[in-house]
């Protein structure tokens, strides 16, 4: 049986807690209906100094989530279309979180952080809020175990503007089989 992810999982290293979140899966309950997918691709922000993240740019109204408590949903709109979802990691003013990249469906593979949100029908909404079930959208610990060979590294997407932060290694992904 599956089991909601607790808040202390999300407490972590960001770098391990990314790794770990491979294989977990995704779960949102809108009504009565569910729909749930392992996660296969992350990326992870980590500090006020790394240039890629939101917080690098200091506390905001925007950011002021990634400030916050780990195991709290960050959200935003990119594009002025398209919403991220990210899970805040670390302890309580120490800005970290990790973009829910890819996740995969008894039917299908979503790829892309805006795919991933459209697909699960997640907005601005669930903004701030706790990963649980009260809020119906949360994270459960499937029992799969992933090996370490069968995650890929990469460098982050989207981010060539953060200079030497746009090599960091902080993307990790299933190796598609």
């Amino acid at each position: 049986m599956s089991k909601v992810l607790a808040k202390k999982f999300y407490g972590q290293n960001t770098l391990s807690t990314a790794k770990k979140l491979l294989g977990k899966f995704l779960v949102r309950r809108i009504g009565r209906r569910k729909i749930s997918g392992t996660i296969t691709e992350v990326e992870a922000y980590i500090g006020p100094k790394d240039k890629a993240s939101h917080a690098s740019r200091g506390r905001t109204k925007r950011t002021e989530v990634m400030f916050g408590e780990s195991g709290h949903w960050y959200v935003y709109l990119i594009y002025g279309m398209h919403y991220c979802l990210n899970i805040v990691t670390e302890k309580k003013n120490y800005p970290a979180a990790i973009l829910i990249r890819g996740v995969k469906t008894k039917t299908k593979e979503i790829r892309g952080p805006g795919r991933v949100c459209k697909y699960f029908w997640i907005n601005k909404s669930f903004n701030a809020a706790a990963a649980d079930r009260k809020i119906g959208l949360w994270i459960e610990n499937s029992g799969v175990k992933i090996k370490n060979r069968d995650i890929q590294r990469g460098k982050r997407i989207g981010v060539d503007y953060a200079g030497k932060w746009k090599n960091k290694l902080w993307r990790f992904y299933l190796v598609r089989k």
